[in-house]
């Protein structure tokens, strides 16, 4: 049983291509998404990969000269892997991460942080569930309008966000839906004010349905060519294309821990495996999915406990 429950906010400083395989279609490399609203997810048992492996490379430069050690410590922690003679459960475990916001290209301010009353109450669910309630009023949006803090973003009484164009109003509902996210989810260093206070003034609310297109639509395709060894020109058919969530995107993954299950020796209680989680992970760029060798996949870690 799990005793102790956080939320942990991933936000991507990078493009980040958390890979769903390939697929039919122009891009040959999609990223993982959610069935039922096509959003964009991290699936958990990446999560936890990616965390196992920034936590075994942490504790390699404290502890090397101890590598027995350590991987009895990871075993705990995470589970042993498969084969291994001493099979038990771990005691993190790490659920799929969901969108909150995302980036979208505006005429005014640069870009928005866009999101969706669905997205803001999934959130919101969750938040809950793990104990931490938080105490919304998610305006209602029709399709072709937007909820907006920060009157900068328009042109006249017009929003323009890609080429479309929205009907604007204010909401000091979401105003302080932005603050309160802000401070859960960026942590409050100099080094992430504008951020902050970027989330806070910018974050815009659109129709479920507008958001599913910019979800969809407003991603990171890059291509890349695969060269040939021998002549250094490109392979015949050597020509794919990857998707990445765009840098600047938000999402929220819960995190549960038990205490630990070798059957040898004394356990380490709950509380100390979250409070070990949190030392590896809270205010620290996360390592996430492919194409790590080319600078994708960071994300910063916010964990609340």
């Amino acid at each position: 049983m799990f005793e102790q429950r956080a939320a942990l906010f991933l936000y991507a400083v990078s493009p980040v291509h958390m890979g769903a395989g390939q697929a039919v279609g122009v891009i040959d490399n999609p990223i993982q998404r959610e069935r039922h609203t096509g959003h964009p997810v991290f699936a958990g048992s990446g999560l936890k990969g990616a965390v196992r492996h920034a936590w075994q490379a942490l504790s390699a430069l404290v502890d090397a000269a101890q590598p027995e050690a350590l991987q009895a410590r990871l075993d705990a922690l995470f589970g042993p892997d498969a084969g291994s003679p001493r099979l038990h459960a771990g005691a993190i475990s790490f659920g799929d991460a969901q969108l909150i916001a995302m980036p979208v290209r505006s005429l005014r301010r640069g870009f928005v942080y866009a999101s969706c009353p669905q997205a803001l109450a999934r959130t919101q669910r969750l938040l809950q569930a793990l104990g931490r309630p938080v105490e919304w009023q998610i305006p209602d949006i029709d399709s072709g309008q937007a909820a907006i803090i920060n009157p900068d973003l328009l042109t006249g009484d017009r929003l323009h966000l890609e080429a479309f164009e929205y009907t604007a109003k204010a909401s000091e509902a979401l105003a302080k839906i932005a603050d309160d996210l802000a401070s859960r989810a960026l942590p409050a260093d100099p080094a992430h004010a504008f951020f902050r206070d970027k989330f806070k003034a910018d974050l815009v609310l659109l129709s479920d349905t507008d958001f599913a297109y910019f979800s969809g639509h407003a991603t990171v395709v890059e291509p890349h060519v695969r060269i040939n060894d021998d002549t250094g020109t490109a392979d015949d058919g050597g020509l794919f294309y990857t998707e990445n969530l765009p840098p600047e995107s938000l999402l929220i993954a819960p995190v549960l821990a038990s205490q630990t299950r070798t059957g040898e020796g004394e356990q380490l209680p709950a509380e100390a495996v979250m409070a070990q989680l949190r030392t590896v992970l809270d205010g620290r760029l996360l390592q996430v999915g492919g194409d790590a060798t080319t600078g994708r996949g960071l994300v910063l870690a916010k964990m609340e406990v």
